[in-house]
């Protein structure tokens, strides 16, 4: 993990997607109350919104009740495979743990200096890759001012065309 003398993470923050089995009562009253929140422009979550979204975010998962969580570890396996000298680890912007702050936390109490946030967001105008990450790694970078928090994003659009351009090409007859 260490590189020089800074140690550096990526971490590979995912949409987050309730687990299948998750009770749907529990699920439709967090989106009214996140709704709620954001429709009277309130910042901070209520006690029933912040119990709800634990409880959602740390339902027992599988690859069964949550086949995105599945894909996003496999992901970050394979990131691990190209990044050996940095620690990669996964959080997720909603319904699943852990969360970005919680992750950034851990990150920092294990001595990194260097962060780097990757959703897994591509293209432009969605309010999570817009919005809500780059004001959440803007608190992050005050909780922590000593630990250099980056989020890599907007992604060069060139970039992922040639990556859709080349996935689309493997199915192409030849």
């Amino acid at each position: 993990m260490t590189i020089g003398e800074q140690k550096r993470a990526f971490v590979i923050v995912g949409h987050g997607a309730p687990a299948k089995d998750t009770p749907p009562e529990k699920v439709r009253r967090l989106r009214a109350l996140e709704g709620e929140r954001r429709r009277t422009n309130a910042h901070a979550m209520l006690a029933e919104e912040v119990a709800l979204d634990d409880e959602v975010r740390r339902w027992p998962r599988t690859d069964t009740n949550d086949p995105y969580r599945a894909g996003i570890e496999r992901l970050a396996e394979r990131v691990r495979n190209y990044a050996k000298s940095v620690r990669v680890e996964i959080a997720y912007n909603e319904f699943c743990a852990p969360s970005l702050p919680e992750c950034v936390a851990e990150l920092v109490r294990d001595g990194c200096e260097e962060i780097v946030l990757v959703a897994t967001m591509m293209t432009p105008g969605g309010v999570h890759s817009e919005v809500e990450i780059p004001e959440i790694a803007s608190e992050l970078r005050e909780a922590y001012p000593n630990t250099r928090i980056v989020y890599a994003w907007p992604f060069d659009l060139d970039t992922i065309a040639r990556v859709l351009v080349d996935q689309a090409s493997s199915f192409v007859s030849k």
